[in-house]
């Protein structure tokens, strides 16, 4: 907490914002991916090639802008003119779009998306990377939960292939499929529980028995695990009720079912 706020004198900011990016974010975001990804990229090659692909990946990919319009020199960008029109559309923009252009910035440098989390931690916003993807969390508990999951199952890749499919089910901002996100969160659990078993025809209850006979699994933890999992697989769960078009599902249900599945599989890959 700085002084001034310490004082009195300066608000401080206790709600994450979900709805928008504060002009000192924005700021930080922009000032990321000038150093990390342009001038990084300007100062490493003489040809400006990796810098040329970069700028030729935005106009084309994320923009949409016709290709002549990019600024360029004997086959080489342009860089004191294509920057500038980059950086106007960047501080221009709505919120949402400035996140779309980070996230699709964010694979050109491998300390992208660490340090964006940093900024995007400080400056108090509900979003931050997982698995490459931006999506809202309301704490660094459910990141950990879920980077935690997609390590641990990396021995499991049909586990791990759920977790990832809801996220980007979830992550995605223009078109978000709540609903699949949710199946893909379970379907996670479901996949374990059968390699657990090696038994493709079992379901979460009896995995829990097998694994109940060599670990101790506390009794009111497993009927919460089996309450949840029989909510969602009986007829009045997720995969009927839930799944009709006249229920309606939010980004609320799809996070905690994520985030809950997630510490589920860390759960049982510990246990076992």
């Amino acid at each position: 907490m700085r002084f001034s706020q310490r004082i009195g004198k300066r608000d401080v900011i206790t709600e994450l914002e979900k709805e928008g990016i504060s002009p000192e974010l924005r700021n930080s975001l922009w000032t990321l991916i000038h150093e990390l990804i342009i001038e990084s990229k300007n100062n490493e090659n003489e040809d400006y090639s990796e810098l040329t692909k970069y700028f030729r990946e935005l106009w084309i990919h994320f923009f949409r802008w016709p290709i002549d319009n990019l600024p360029m020199s004997y086959g080489i960008v342009a860089y004191n003119k294509a920057k500038p029109v980059v950086r106007k559309w960047f501080f221009e923009s709505d919120w949402d779009l400035v996140l779309d252009f980070v996230e699709f910035s964010s694979g050109y440098h491998p300390k992208f998306r660490e340090i964006c989390n940093e900024f995007l931690k400080r400056e108090m916003s509900s979003y931050r990377f997982i698995d490459e993807k931006l999506i809202e969390v309301n704490s660094a508990e459910e990141i950990v939960e879920i980077e935690a999951a997609l390590t641990n199952s990396d021995r499991y890749n049909s586990v791990k292939t759920h977790i990832k499919t809801a996220i980007e089910l979830l992550a995605d901002r223009k078109k978000p499929d709540y609903r699949n996100s949710i199946k893909e969160s379970i379907s996670a659990v479901e996949s374990l529980s059968k390699i657990i078993t090696k038994n493709d025809k079992t379901t979460l209850g009896q995995a829990l028995k097998e694994i109940e006979k060599t670990h101790h699994i506390p009794s009111s933890l497993k009927a919460a695990f089996t309450a949840l999992y029989g909510y969602t697989s009986d007829e009045g769960g997720i995969r009927h009720s839930l799944l009709e078009s006249g229920v309606k599902i939010d980004l609320e249900e799809a996070r905690f079912m994520l985030v809950t599945c997630s510490a589920f599989v860390n759960y049982l890959l510990n246990k076992i």
